[in-house]
């Protein structure tokens, strides 16, 4: 491989202008046909095999129009000043109501002034909109055709917003300043890294042309798979900080053997077969975690983990072909436009060298005082709570934010979030006051925490009712899923009951994360662990390396604890408090965490710290192939590469910091666990836990079974050729 690479990279270095004009064209055709064609979104949580999947199915069939494929809305009517029965404020939303059967694929609108469709103050009302015929991807933008239709009620005075699971859920979230401010970090960090502006604008360039590229590619996607509206964010966020830390990593040894006097387009040649592997590597790995999601049995998930991908891959080919290009346009101008006072090389053996040979002489003091440090980090993951997001945690300008606080206000708390209950009858019925059905409706009454019932709805077949069930709760309220668990467990002989709704759906999404999480760990770890093998030969070394990248996790997870669970400074990072929140609440207060982030956030973590893994030790291999000695190489490789990742590492926390700044409660979380996760592994893992174990391992890091070496292929994460000769055999440790 690192000959492919590197015979890559020297004809990239020579063919640079060809190279550019194809990535400049590439990224703006894809990107200017998914700008043009648009970019399709799907919020479709569905897991299949699930009590709710199955209620959902049910109550597409048989239960009058609106009830198929399409969707529904519903739109909110609050009246400030007076009451919604006034005859001139009637009149207005009845002509509203009037022009929104007018729109397209409308079937069925109830009004206000039905039994239930007001509420108890008479200035909260709700039109329910049913549609048939309608593409799912597209109800943001008949949502606003509908609420356009509404504004006859808004002359009159009245307010009128949609309410959640109407809007913003299917579209697509935007990006925004955050990308600017992470980019803009990341320039500091690489100005000082480097010393000269010309050298710290080349990951930037190439990190931005990876990201419009993958971006492009994964909006045309939107037409051929349902790609989540967060696959955007995500794409952005990860392909932001691993493509700018993958050129900077090339980079860097580019610019130690120019200094040592390798010409360009050989130092490029060889920059690409050694440091080109690691990142292959690396990026395999990321995206080897990322694509194991499949096994988490939520397709919306295992959607959102191959599609964030995506940006894995374009940054990868970005890092062996385009910046070997710019390296090979720029010549020795790579630092030109130097910085006064930055970047000078510090004496040898000071900085992070100093602290690797300080580790390798009290190895057990240090691997005991880091391991305290991240138990302590970890120790709040115990108070994590999991459960849906609502409305109540949008921003507060939004109008399903707004819609939420209204519906909660008129029409209580859990109407927000209703449960649908399907029952299939033991035989067919004539209507729906049948006494089977009756009974059933007062066992589902019975339930503690159901605020109301709502008369049951026959399906034309008369084998199958429907009844709306509204809990005392809100959808994020943990209450809520033990009411689901306890209507659930009704038994009504000859009936079966399955309950729908965006609870129960959580509720099942949960139930079926925690039951995969194992299997999506363990495949993850193992196949980590034999890429490692491959790559360094040696399995205990493949083995702890895969197990310590899991450390990071416990770190990430108690900052998500701490911030959201437990809510110690909920509101500094953007969460808004409800309406009625005290000063101190709108800064501290407990918000839930969707049951599927933790696991989405294990596989992106896990890829991410396995880059530095790489990176790492195999500057340690290269020490320890010279001359055999496990103490020094641990000491020298850490050195090595010590400011690079540090360097790599701050970029990607401003990056993921600047993106706390997003709407989006579960960008935020993603932003916040990823933060930490990476401070902490480039620091006390990086930098004090992993060079303790390896130092304690001593030779027994590099033990390999003579039969293992010979079944394993001859693959290599970085080429030696510009390194000296490597150790004789007698110092690399084999055993039968």
């Amino acid at each position: 491989m690192t000959r492919f690479l590197g015979r890559l990279g020297g004809w990239c270095a020579r063919h640079g202008v060809i190279v550019l004009a194809l990535w400049v064209i590439a990224a703006a055709g894809l990107m200017g046909g998914s700008l043009a064609l648009g970019s399709p979104v799907s919020n479709d949580a569905t897991i299949p095999g699930t009590d709710a999947q199955r209620a959902h199915d049910l109550m597409l069939t048989g239960f009058g129009p609106g009830f198929a494929a399409g969707g529904s809305v519903q739109l909110v009517v609050y009246s400030d000043k007076g009451l919604l029965i006034d005859k001139a404020k009637k009149a207005a939303v009845e002509q509203a109501v009037d022009r929104i059967r007018t729109v397209p694929h409308v079937v069925a609108v109830d009004s206000p002034y039905r039994r239930g469709g007001i509420a108890a103050n008479l200035s909260i009302g709700l039109i329910a909109i049913r549609l048939q015929g309608n593409d799912t991807t597209k109800l943001a933008e008949t949502t606003q055709a509908l609420s356009k239709a509404a504004d006859p009620a808004r002359a009159a005075g009245l307010e009128v917003v949609a309410a959640d699971g109407s809007t913003p859920a299917d579209k697509e979230i935007k990006t925004g300043p955050s990308e600017i401010i992470g980019v803009v970090c990341a320039l500091l960090v690489l100005v000082f890294a480097f010393g000269t502006l010309t050298a710290a604008l080349v990951p930037i360039f190439t990190a931005l042309v990876s990201v419009v590229t993958g971006l492009g590619v994964i909006g045309l996607l939107g037409y051929v798979v349902d790609v989540p509206k967060q696959a955007g964010i995500m794409a952005t966020m990860i392909g932001l900080g691993v493509g700018i830390d993958y050129a900077l990593f090339l980079l860097s040894r580019h610019r130690r053997l120019l200094e040592s006097g390798v010409p360009v387009e050989e130092s490029v040649r060889r920059t690409v077969a050694s440091s080109g592997g690691a990142v292959v590597f690396a990026g395999g790995t990321v995206i080897i975690a990322l694509s194991a999601l499949m096994f988490g049995g939520f397709p919306l998930l295992s959607t959102l983990g191959w599609i964030t991908g995506v940006s894995v891959v374009s940054a990868v080919l970005t890092s062996v072909t385009l910046v070997p290009a710019l390296l090979g346009l720029l010549g020795h101008r790579i630092n030109a436009l130097r910085i006064p006072f930055l970047g000078r090389k510090r004496a040898e053996g000071s900085g992070w060298g100093g602290l690797g040979v300080w580790v390798a002489r009290r190895p057990w003091r240090v691997l005991l005082a880091s391991v305290l440090v991240l138990g302590a980090l970890a120790a709040p993951a115990l108070a994590l709570r999991l459960g849906p997001l609502d409305a109540g945690y949008e921003a507060r300008e939004s109008d399903s934010r707004r819609a939420y606080e209204l519906m909660t206000t008129g029409f209580g708390p859990g109407s927000n979030g209703p449960l649908i209950v399907v029952a299939t009858l033991p035989g067919k019925v004539a209507k729906a006051t049948d006494p089977i059905v009756d009974r059933l409706s007062r066992e589902i009454d019975a339930v503690d925490g159901t605020a109301h019932v709502a008369a049951a709805k026959l399906n034309t077949s008369g084998r199958s009712v429907m009844i709306q069930v509204i809990p005392d709760y809100a959808p994020s309220d943990s209450r809520s899923a033990e009411v689901v668990r306890d209507v659930r467990a009704i038994s009504v002989p000859g009936v079966e009951l399955n309950v729908g709704g965006k609870v129960a759906a959580m509720v099942d999404a949960g139930d079926r994360m925690a039951e995969r999480t194992p299997l999506v760990i363990g495949v993850v770890v193992l196949l980590s662990a034999l890429l490692l093998l491959l790559a360094f030969r040696a399995p205990v070394l493949a083995i702890k390396a895969a197990l310590m990248n899991l450390v990071s996790l416990g770190a990430a997870f108690g900052a998500l604890a701490l911030v959201f669970s437990i809510g110690l400074g909920s509101g500094l990072v953007g969460m808004d408090a409800p309406s009625s929140a005290s000063y101190l609440q709108t800064i501290f207060f407990s918000v839930p965490i969707e049951s599927f982030v933790p696991l989405m956030l294990f596989a992106v973590l896990f890829g991410l710290s396995m880059d530095y893994e790489v990176f790492l030790l195999t500057s340690v291999r290269q020490a320890y192939l010279k001359h055999g000695d496990n103490g020094r190489a641990v000491a020298e490789g850490l050195g090595s590469t010590g400011r690079v990742i540090t360097s790599a590492a701050l970029i990607m926390v401003a990056v993921f910091v600047a993106f706390i700044a997003y709407p989006d409660p579960m960008v935020k979380t993603f932003g916040v666990g990823l933060a930490v996760a990476v401070a902490v592994d480039a620091t006390i893992i990086r930098g004090f836990l992993v060079p303790a174990t390896m130092v304690l391992l001593g030779r027994a890091n590099w033990w390999c079974p003579r039969w293992l070496d010979r079944l394993l292929p001859n693959l290599s994460v970085e080429g030696h050729e510009e390194e000296p000769a490597a150790a004789p055999a007698k110092d690399l440790v084999t055993a039968g």
